[in-house]
């Protein structure tokens, strides 16, 4: 069943099409049972597709931008897992009721952990990676490495007969 078809086009729903697929495929390739999700994946997947981004493709970086309103450099975290995947990820908390304070009648600022992953290209330079939140956008941005020199292409000496 395509969620797709059925007018979910979320990136929640996204996530939870190729979890389905992801199924399928392994029901299809083994006599086995399939085990459900682990809690862990549930929840990395529900915060991977709450946390929409942008990606640009400079002559000499990447950028990643992500709305990040009312969060704290404290509260985002920015990491490189296994060489090329740009992890960036946080937590959005509820601020604290106060005793005599006003209660919410109603709260539809998203709360909780947020997540994203991007594998990098291969030209990508891990080591020059710089995040800046301004705004409430975080921009990362990753530097490229230097195209490889080309490979010098062979000398040819003419032969002179004497």
């Amino acid at each position: 069943m395509d969620l797709k078809m059925m007018a979910f086009d979320a990136p929640l729903f996204s996530a939870l099409q190729h979890m389905l697929d992801a199924a399928a495929a392994a029901a299809a390739d083994s006599d086995k049972s399939v085990s459900a999700p682990t809690r862990t994946y549930l929840r990395d997947a529900k915060a991977m597709a709450a946390t929409p981004a942008d990606v640009m493709e400079y002559p000499n970086s990447y950028a990643f931008v992500i709305d990040m309103p009312g969060l704290k450099s404290g509260d985002i975290k920015v990491q490189v897992e296994d060489d090329n995947v740009l992890v960036i990820s946080g937590e959005r908390r509820r601020e604290e009721e106060k005793e005599g304070a006003a209660k919410y009648l109603r709260m539809e600022r998203r709360v909780g952990k947020f997540m994203r992953k991007f594998v990098l290209p291969e030209n990508a330079n891990t080591d020059k990676i710089s995040a800046v939140c301004q705004d409430g956008v975080l921009t990362v941005t990753v530097e490229k490495l230097p195209p490889p020199p080309e490979p010098k292409k062979p000398k040819t000496i003419e032969v002179k007969i004497a």
